[in-house]
């Protein structure tokens, strides 16, 4: 079963999620690496069934036990929030709702083996996708020390029918079939969803895609209002209660999924150099982060906003390509939380048929003063400084045109 040399292992600790490959990495480490196996799963804030006995279904695989950790706040508090800081969003649409899950995830899997004195990490990640490099350099940057396994590039193993008949050899119960038309990722920031009609470009995503938000011709006809209150780029009240990071994204997902908000259908571009189509529902995340731009717009200078939006580009790349762990992630962090300071406010949206439309917005540290834009009379600005301001900006412009005309003498 192993395309090379394999090492012994006392233990390991595998990143698990409960489905068919994770069900049959577990026992195939015990069989080729003599390993006892614990099992991790992380609680990012999927689907509660997701979850639903998922310890027993570990042990049934031969895992000696399976631990699982409530990361919600910590993810959506020190990873989600943080990312929309920066604005980052990955070519223009995805906002990273699968890849910032990723450091969170490896981190306290990392922890765990520490804890568990495992001598190696074991992850489901294909040698096709970005998963791989996203844990793996996690592992690296936190404990380099630990191996890690990754069987889909080390067993022969290559279908579905391949795993099922593994584990059915072996009398290993797996509730998966033969027939799985949608490779699909869940955490309380988005789904992804992949595979289906979706492997042909031409082809729309059917309703079977979208799994969490309405379709926008659906929707109700009446639109929904809500307040959204900021401090220092942070959401922390919304219609004016208090709540944690991960109750308002809960809250704001239900209510951006019941009038479709937040789907798009991408093509990008994965890190390991292919591109992959996908369909992402990030609902309440769409609409915080149209909340944290409308503040951004009242109290950002134009060349600090411009210098954000370059930032923005730069992070979600580092997200993307698994970079958290790393000292310029801290550096741009840093840029991010000083230009937040200021981003304190608040922000009325109407969500309406799978739109976001900002209504109402006032900030503290607003820019916008009405004396210095107002047609009427007033005491800041004397309109005749423009004329010296203009001929200084355009002093380039008319020196080259004055050249062009003496050449042409």
């Amino acid at each position: 079963m192993l395309k090379h040399e394999k090492k012994q292992y006392k233990k390991v600790v595998l990143a698990y999620s409960g489905g068919l490959d994770t069900s049959t990495i577990v026992p195939w480490l015990k069989e080729n690496y003599g390993c006892e196996v614990v099992c991790f799963v992380a609680d990012v804030g999927q689907e509660r069934e997701d979850l639903d006995g998922i310890e027993d279904k570990a042990k049934a695989s031969g895992a000696t036990k399976c631990i699982v950790k409530d990361l919600r706040e910590e993810f959506v508090r020190d990873y989600v929030y943080e990312t929309f800081k920066t604005g980052a969003i990955y070519e223009g649409d995805y906002m990273l709702g699968t890849a910032i899950a990723r450091p969170v995830i490896a981190k306290a899997m990392v922890a765990c083996a520490l804890e568990e004195g495992a001598d190696a990490i074991a992850h489901g990640a294909t040698g096709k996708g970005n998963d791989q490099v996203r844990f793996e350099s996690a592992v690296a940057a936190l404990a380099p020390q630990l191996d890690v396994i990754a069987p889909w590039r080390i067993w022969d193993m290559q279908s579905r029918e391949e795993l099922l008949a593994y584990l059915n050899e072996r009398n290993i119960p797996c509730k998966t079939t033969l027939k799985k038309i949608y490779s699909r990722d869940a955490n309380v920031l988005h789904i992804s969803t992949e595979g289906g009609e979706l492997e042909n470009t031409w082809n729309p995503a059917s309703e079977n895609v979208w799994v969490w938000t309405t379709d926008p011709l659906k929707a109700p006809d009446t639109p929904e209002t809500v307040e959204i209150t900021v401090e220092k780029g942070v959401v922390t009240k919304i219609n004016g209660k208090d709540m944690t990071p991960f109750e308002s994204i809960s809250f704001l997902n239900e209510i951006g999924a019941r009038h479709g908000v937040g789907r798009v259908d991408i093509t990008e571009n994965r890190l390991v150099g292919m591109k992959s189509r996908g369909c992402y529902e990030t609902p309440g995340g769409t609409i915080i982060y149209k909340a944290l731009r409308a503040i951004e717009q009242l109290v950002l200078d134009k060349n600090t906003r411009l210098y954000r939006e370059h930032l923005a580009i730069d992070f979600a790349q580092l997200v993307y390509d698994g970079r958290w762990f790393t000292r310029l992630r801290e550096i741009m962090m840093a840029a991010a939380d000083e230009i937040a300071k200021d981003v304190n406010g608040k922000v009325v949206v109407r969500l309406y048929k799978g739109n976001i439309d900002v209504i109402q917005k006032d900030s503290p540290n607003s820019l916008f003063n009405f004396d210095f834009v107002t047609f009427g009379a007033d005491q800041v600005y004397d309109q005749k400084d423009a004329e010296g301001f203009i001929r200084l900006y355009s002093l380039p412009s008319r020196i080259r045109a004055l050249n062009e005309q003496q050449r042409k003498q």
